[in-house]
């Protein structure tokens, strides 16, 4: 990160899948907001973080991965709700540690309060910190942590 301004550090938001039935999926648990409302909320954000957010939903574990490889040059961290896939995917668990990207994970439902096979998830040992249980505002708190973590960062280099 040597050499970058604050106004240049820029986020990968990726969503997994069934994030774009937002606002239509069992809102008494993910909420009534759409996930377009969400981006736009991280986006207002990530203006006064001063921080870009590019973001990137995708149903597709393979997708999923290549964004996070092409994030690499690109993205200086990564905000993570990889959905069903928290609790399923080695291949997003491992495309995170390859890049090392700082990246938080992020619910919009206590994942500890559901079913006990949400409980576990593969990406939380190779991610900074996970956020649950807050619905869209979980993503604004990963945005907040993951833009502290950054600039911390960036100031240890310095």
């Amino acid at each position: 990160m040597r050499g970058l301004t604050l106004s240049e550090l820029s986020t990968l938001v990726l969503h997994g899948p069934n994030l774009n039935l937002l606002g239509l999926r069992e809102p008494n648990i993910y909420g009534s907001l759409t996930l377009d409302s969400i981006n736009s909320l991280l986006e207002a954000e990530g203006a006064k973080l001063n921080i870009k957010v590019s973001f990137m939903q995708s149903n597709h574990e393979g997708a999923l991965v290549d964004a996070i490889h092409e994030s690499l040059g690109k993205h200086q961290g990564i905000l993570i709700n990889a959905g069903a896939y928290t609790h399923t995917s080695l291949a997003l668990r491992d495309a995170i540690s390859a890049v090392k990207l700082p990246t938080v994970e992020v619910h919009l439902s206590n994942i500890y309060c559901r079913e006990s096979f949400r409980h576990h998830s593969y990406i939380s040992p190779v991610v900074i910190g996970q956020i649950s249980g807050f619905g869209a505002h979980s993503y604004l708190l990963g945005l907040q942590a993951l833009a502290h973590y950054l600039r911390k960062e960036k100031n240890q280099i310095e």
